[in-house]
């Protein structure tokens, strides 16, 4: 492992990353097919799509993870670790596809989501700030159809049926009770989780009170919308649209479900989407090429990059390495039964990314807390400690091979950590049923520092697989989320909120019931319930509330005190974040 490093964004600013137009050209992206946006980053047409449709599909490797500490353990920058390690040390056509990040985590506690040290997509800054302006459409689109019901309500609570017709409107009747669409913002913040709107439409003409308003609603953050979903499982223009048209956002009094196409808006989010859904060429440092595009949280929303994106890059690369968000009982999850089925696309094998430091927490260790310097028993040899958490390293490995993959264990390799530590996974690893288990410093050393992962992720995708999903979509909501919570969690069992009940009721009624199930709950256990680690059993799943996001296609439970708008921490990252006297951006990581 290299010495001292620099900071990730020394290293990024140092970087003398190749014009977009060329690492287009090499990869085969036509001149045409491009759009540029600057010099070192551009957006891809989709008609390549058309073009590339009869070329075989190149290998495709998904990384995920063990469950993490608050600091995170890697995923990502192991992800561009491995792809410059395909390219760079093994000479490997390859492409990675990543999620562009939301600006609540960069400018809170995780920071940025480039990847880090010398494995990262470049520019750093232009991926974690904006980029090409994705999320802010999404945003503006979101809020558009929260403006678009509230309006509803408004104008239907003043006039009659006849009044409305004469200006090409039907009366929706929409219950506010069973509203669940809300407003988004892309930054944490806490004090909008629970809000009131309409404070000045709280009277009728006749002075009587208003049965609408105020009205109680709250703000999620942007990368949780339905919208920012649909951008990511979308497969075509015009299946974007189509979806678009079906995002219900309450039920009427009837109990019938309200849509975006009732409302009259899913033409208007269409036209503000359109460019958002070509994904964004970028680079490592290396200089392999990179597809940004979508950015969905995985422990609210499905949490992976989009299928546009890896349609495109299975076309051009003879390997594509994708990333699923947090843990594989989270993200990985998502990924093979909602992903998979909207894409069509089966990975060849799973990379799952673990820490020393993560499974001796695992095992017991003391809190891990960004911000605080780790404890002895982090920076020192406990071999006790550490067999005691590799069980949540099983836990997972059990859980990739559920659905028939090959696995590979990434062991992403810290300063302090000993030969005896990284043998004991290697060897637990191994055991459980993983193919290999490789020690990586790629954040020290780029791609050579997982040359030796990369090579077993070669192998392993020449495995034979047997790829199945983990539920029929044919079963009820309560049986699959029963299936993941028990299979995939460890669970005894699922209660719900008398909420919970109605809302599935209401969804398998109005035809719902056949989408799959995506979960919203804590990353930071295999349970419900943060505090719970290692492989935790003798607990029940709790389910609070059941949302329907038809357009994306999928059911979404919320599990426990599961918030969908993070709050900042006590010295966030925007605390260090600062321009110097050249411009140049600061504290950035």
């Amino acid at each position: 492992m290299a010495g001292k490093v620099p900071s990730d964004l020394a290293i990024a600013q140092a970087a003398k990353p190749k014009p977009i137009t060329q690492i287009a050209s090499d990869l085969g992206i036509l001149e045409d097919e491009l759009d540029p946006h600057g010099k070192l980053k551009a957006k891809v047409k989709l008609s390549i799509l058309d073009r590339l449709a009869d070329r075989p599909n190149g290998k495709y490797i998904d990384v995920t993870a063990i469950t993490p500490t608050p600091l995170g353990e890697g995923k990502s920058t192991t992800m561009v670790g491995l792809t410059q390690a395909l390219g760079t040390v093994l000479g490997k056509n390859v492409i990675c596809c990543i999620r562009q990040p939301s600006m609540g985590p960069t400018f809170n506690i995780k920071g940025g989501a480039a990847g880090g040290g010398y494995s990262q997509v470049v520019p750093m800054e232009d991926f974690n700030l904006h980029m090409t302006g994705d999320i802010h459409a999404i945003s503006v689109s979101h809020n558009l159809v929260a403006a678009a019901l509230d309006t509803r309500l408004f104008h239907e609570s003043r006039q009659s049926d006849e009044a409305l017709a004469k200006r090409g409107v039907k009366r929706l009747d929409i219950d506010p009770e069973t509203i669940t669409w809300r407003r988004v913002v892309d930054i944490c913040d806490r004090s909008l989780r629970e809000i009131q709107v309409g404070f000045n439409d709280d009277k009728l003409k006749d002075g009587s009170p208003n049965p609408i308003f105020p009205r109680k609603t709250g703000f999620d953050i942007t990368v949780a919308s339905e919208i920012m979903a649909i951008l990511a499982l979308a497969t075509s223009l015009k299946d974007m649209r189509e979806r678009f048209g079906k995002m219900v956002v309450g039920m009427n009094r009837k109990g019938d479900p309200v849509n975006a196409e009732d409302l009259g808006v899913a033409g208007a989010v269409a036209v503000l989407m359109k460019e958002a859904l070509m994904p964004t060429l970028m680079q490592t440092l290396e200089g392999q090429p990179s597809f940004v595009h979508a950015g969905p949280f995985a422990n609210i929303a499905h949490g992976n990059s989009s299928i546009i994106a890896d349609k495109i890059a299975v076309k051009l690369g003879d390997y594509v390495v994708t990333e699923s968000g947090f843990g594989a009982d989270i993200g990985m999850e998502k990924f093979f039964d909602i992903k998979c089925r909207y894409s069509g696309l089966i990975p060849n094998a799973v990379v799952l990314v673990a820490t020393v430091r993560a499974l001796k927490m695992h095992g017991g260790g003391p809190a891990v807390t960004p911000g605080a310097p780790l404890a002895p028993e982090y920076t020192e040899e406990n071999l006790e400690l550490l067999e005691k958490g590799l069980c949540n390293l099983g836990a997972h490995i059990k859980n990739a091979l559920k659905f028939g993959i090959p696995v590979v264990v990434a062991v992403n390799a810290f300063k302090d950590d000993t030969p005896a530590e990284l043998e004991m996974i290697r060897e637990y690893a191994v055991g459980q049923g993983a193919e290999d288990s490789v020690v990586t410093t790629h954040w020290a050393d780029g791609g050579q520092g997982a040359g030796k992962l990369a090579e077993a992720v070669v192998a392993a995708c020449e495995k034979p697989s047997n790829f199945d999903f983990l539920y029929p979509l044919d079963w009820s909501i309560k049986e699959k989320i029963e299936k993941i919570s028990t299979d995939i969690y460890g669970a005894d069992g699922v209660s719900y909120e008398p909420l919970a009940e109605k809302q599935i009721a209401d969804y398998e009624r109005a035809g719902f019931g056949n989408l799959p199930i995506c979960m919203a709950k804590t990353h930071l256990s295999l349970s419900h319930d943060p505090k719970l680690k290692g492989a935790p059993t003798g607990f029940t799943i709790p389910v609070r509330e059941v949302r329907a996001s038809v357009g994306a296609g999928f059911i979404y439970p919320l599990i426990g005190t599961m918030s969908t708008m993070p709050g900042l921490a006590t010295y966030p990252a925007f605390m260090k974040i600062d321009l110097d006297e050249n411009g140049e951006i600061t504290g950035l990581f």
